[in-house]
């Protein structure tokens, strides 16, 4: 073996950007997820704008008793995300359990470990998109079953929404969820909306949702805003991008609504 060179340090170090990337985005998503992290990747990530991902624990199956069980873990799955560095929003990437958390209790966790960042949660996202469209009466389509979705109707209805019809799959694994083709969410979209519904809420982020939006809509010719695709559209607007990506929907040309 020949003798290895010897290693020199170069005399002045280069200048330095601000940061590798203008706008960063932090991701909390469940150990089980299929879904959120490609979605992300698709509608979010760019060269201006990165997406950063932080796994915390979870099992199956999907009840309101499990979904509470993440609460804990909001604040450490945070602090993993960039430490000491500021991010324009954090998104836990979870529709079902936010509801039976609490948006106000979700934001205080990640608050913890991100102090002041804003913090985005996909039925909060849903109930901005569905206000971007002025929409009142809705249906709602989940995989859930009867008992995690009943906390989605109460969500809904408590904040101004009359719910025309709610109609869930009874599924209780989040892996079985995300292997619904998106074709079939087209079909189940057409079925699951009320004639008089001014909109659609499709929940879940496990669900495949954002690959069948325009889809559904063409299929019930009105607005249809799902989980990822608001959650995603929601973080593009508070890192300042108002560019229209109408192939993932109407919401996703859009300006972000004043709460």
């Amino acid at each position: 073996m020949k003798p290895l060179p010897e290693i020199k340090v170069y005399p002045s170090r280069p200048s330095l950007d601000e940061r590798p990337l203008d706008k960063r985005v932090g991701l909390i998503i469940l150990a089980t997820d299929h879904t959120s992290e490609p979605d992300f990747r698709r509608m979010v990530a760019s060269e201006r704008i990165g997406v950063y991902v932080a796994r915390i624990p979870y099992a199956n199956p999907t009840t309101p008793e499990n979904l509470r069980k993440m609460q804990p873990a909001l604040t450490a799955g945070a602090a993993l995300i960039l430490p000491d560095e500021k991010l324009e929003a954090v998104c836990y990437s979870c529709t079902s359990a936010s509801v039976v958390i609490g948006d106000a209790e979700i934001e205080t966790a990640i608050q913890a470990a991100k102090p002041g960042v804003p913090v985005v949660t996909p039925p909060m996202a849903g109930m901005r998109g569905l206000n971007a469209f002025g929409v009142r009466r809705i249906s709602i389509l989940t995989p859930y079953t009867v008992e995690t979705s009943s906390p989605m109707a109460a969500y809904f209805a408590a904040r101004g929404f009359e719910i025309a019809s709610f109609t869930c799959l009874g599924f209780e694994d989040d892996r079985e969820m995300a292997r619904i083709p998106p074709t079939a969410l087209v079909d189940l979209a057409r079925q699951a909306t009320h004639p008089q519904a001014d909109a659609l809420f499709v929940s879940c982020t496990a669900l495949r949702g954002a690959l069948a939006v325009t889809g559904m809509e063409q299929a019930i010719g009105r607005p249809v805003v799902t989980s990822n695709q608001a959650t995603a559209w929601n973080c593009l607007r508070l890192c300042g991008d108002e560019t229209p990506r109408p192939e993932f929907g109407q919401l996703m040309t859009l300006p972000l609504p004043r709460d």
